[in-house]
């Protein structure tokens, strides 16, 4: 017996037509335009901030872990110097666009999720309701029908109890 393997071409269309694929093509492109804004903002408003007790640019912070920390006539660093300020900008854009795509993004899809899941164990409620609302009267309607046979009555079937009639 030989199974027909998938060519390589409707392998790759089955991976594309994947719907995660598509929402984690366009989650990256949104992103990629996202950090654009989230840098523009560091450095337009969070520098300045940051300026007005040093210098305006956070990657000229540094510390020099081994002296002398200079640039030498060659042209290379002298000595080992920790750019602490890069790592600084670097987090505070991290927490800055975490924090609106947590307010701006989860949080209200968050919320839109728990109403629609409210709503829907609302309508479920109601339809149990009712389902346990016909049962409770088939059970009645089918007590009373016992019931009026033990007694002797009249079943519903055959309507009100009239005299038997002669045959003759």
């Amino acid at each position: 017996m030989s199974e027909s393997k998938p060519s390589l071409l409707e392998g790759f269309k089955a991976f594309l037509m994947r719907g995660n694929v598509i929402d984690l093509a366009v989650a990256v492109v949104i992103g990629a335009a996202f950090t654009n804004i989230v840098n523009a903002v560091v450095k337009g408003v969070i520098n300045p901030l940051v300026g007005a007790f040093g210098t305006k640019d956070l990657d000229s912070y540094t510390s020099c872990l081994k002296a002398p920390c200079r640039i030498g006539a060659d042209g290379e660093m002298e000595g080992i110097q920790i750019a602490w300020g890069s790592v600084l900008g670097a987090t505070l854009q991290f927490l800055i666009t975490a924090a609106v795509v947590y307010f701006l993004m989860v949080l209200p899809m968050a919320k839109y999720l728990a109403r629609r899941e409210a709503q829907r164990r609302a309508k479920e409620g109601v339809k149990e309701t009712l389902e346990v609302t016909e049962l409770e009267v088939l059970k009645e309607i089918r007590d009373a029908v016992v019931a009026q046979r033990s007694a002797g009555g009249s079943g519903l079937a055959g309507g009100p109890s009239a005299p038997p009639q002669d045959r003759g």
